[in-house]
């Protein structure tokens, strides 16, 4: 049986941060019901390549269903409010201050229906200075310092490559709706849940901080791609972009592994390498050795052979290598499946594994794909009714 079976989710987020969350939540069972807007429906359906379900949409709403409902309308807006106590959560990640001005906000819905739990992400909270502030996944990432520890050390800032200001968002609120949702169950009573894109993101940083800041009285510096010669990224054959491997010989033991993997066991013992301190000094010499025998080799091999040797190593993965890493295939994390508009796509899973929970990878909803059957269910509407509420507009 699904982990969260029973549990039930009205999903109005768009984009990533809101839609990573109950895409999270949706892998472990729930029934989240995607409610869009008509026209062009959640606007991440047209990001990034401007296509109709664009790749970006479906890598963030699969598992969901999907009704339109224009929110403008009253009677729209009562056809939600209507829905509301079917289910135990709402999610939004609205723009500030939109779900308010649809007369949908927290305690409207918690009129209609007492016990739900009314989920909410805001760039900078519901509270403070920058409330009113709009935000978007980078933005998050340079109010949480993500910007400042990332790059050359004498380089400017640069940002960070994956999503955190978002997804990584929207995970957090995932387990927050989580949390409530075991509450809800044990007392009957629901709560608000809202979250921060900028706190979120700082979750990422702690490392970061605890590590150069002193307590918040010193800015941690960039360090590029490395922390000296034993930790650092060398490049490998035949030498294109992303031919490269990260190497970790972070322990004594791990150094003496890495010298023999060199063919130079001597090293281990050499005055100038010999410990901490004279490995620093000698960082450029200790890096011409290593770099020199990974240009020798593949980024794979590079990559089986201090890994096989206990020594902490990758090679740099790209977009393509995901797809077709043997050992993410035979995990089953690369699933395949069908979509009306792009064929047969791959997808990447979803990584927490539950031995007694199994739910199949379904495909992204098409919009408006599922508005009968969910209101059918919902509030045993007929066909002539759900007829009747879409020539009035209410719904799409």
């Amino acid at each position: 049986m699904p982990a969260l079976d029973g549990m039930r989710i009205l999903d109005m987020t768009q984009y990533e941060a809101g839609t990573s969350c109950t895409q999270a939540l949706a892998w472990m069972g729930a029934d989240v019901v995607k409610v869009e807007p008509p026209g062009g429906g959640d606007p991440g359906r047209g990001a990034m390549r401007g296509a109709r379900n664009s790749p970006y949409f479906l890598n963030w709403n699969s598992n969901k269903r999907s009704i339109v409902i224009d929110l403008r309308r009253p009677s729209g807006r009562q056809l939600l409010l209507d829905m509301a106590p079917h289910y135990d959560v709402f999610v939004e990640n609205y723009g500030p201050g939109v779900v308010e001005k649809l007369g949908i906000g927290y305690d409207v819905m918690r009129a209609a229906h007492p016990g739900i739990i009314y989920a909410r992400v805001k760039g900078f909270g519901v509270s403070g200075p920058h409330a009113g502030y709009k935000c978007y996944d980078m933005v998050a990432q340079a109010a949480a310092g993500a910007f400042s520890v990332t790059g050359e050390p004498e380089g400017p800032p640069t940002m960070p490559g994956p999503t955190i200001g978002d997804s990584g968002t929207g995970v957090q609120l995932a387990l927050g709706v989580l949390g409530a949702y075991v509450q809800q169950q044990r007392t009957g009573e629901g709560q608000l849940v809202e979250i921060s894109m900028q706190e979120a993101a700082t979750y990422y940083m702690r490392s970061r901080i605890a590590g150069g800041s002193q307590w918040g009285e010193a800015v941690a510096p960039r360090n590029g791609n490395g922390h000296g010669p034993l930790v650092n990224l060398y490049p490998c054959r035949p030498f294109g972009p992303n031919d490269y491997a990260y190497v970790i010989a972070a322990t004594p033991r791990m150094w003496r592994t890495l010298c023999d993997v060199l063919g130079r066991p001597e090293l281990a013992d050499d005055p100038r390498y010999k410990d901490a301190a004279g490995r620093e000094e000698h960082a450029d010499d200790l890096a011409a050795l290593i770099g020199e025998w990974t240009k020798q080799r593949t980024k794979w091999e590079v990559m089986q052979t201090l890994g096989e040797a206990g020594i902490p190593s990758s090679a740099v993965f790209d977009t393509v290598d995901l797809f077709h890493d043997e050992h993410l295939l035979s995990r089953g994390f690369v699933h395949e499946l069908e979509h009306p508009d792009h064929g047969r796509v791959r997808l990447l899973g979803w990584a927490p594994r539950l031995s007694k929970s199994d739910v199949p990878l379904r495909r992204a909803p098409l919009l408006g794909e599922h508005s009968d059957e969910v209101l059918a269910a919902d509030l045993a509407l007929s066909a002539a009714e759900i007829a009747e509420l879409r020539t009035a507009g209410a719904l799409g």
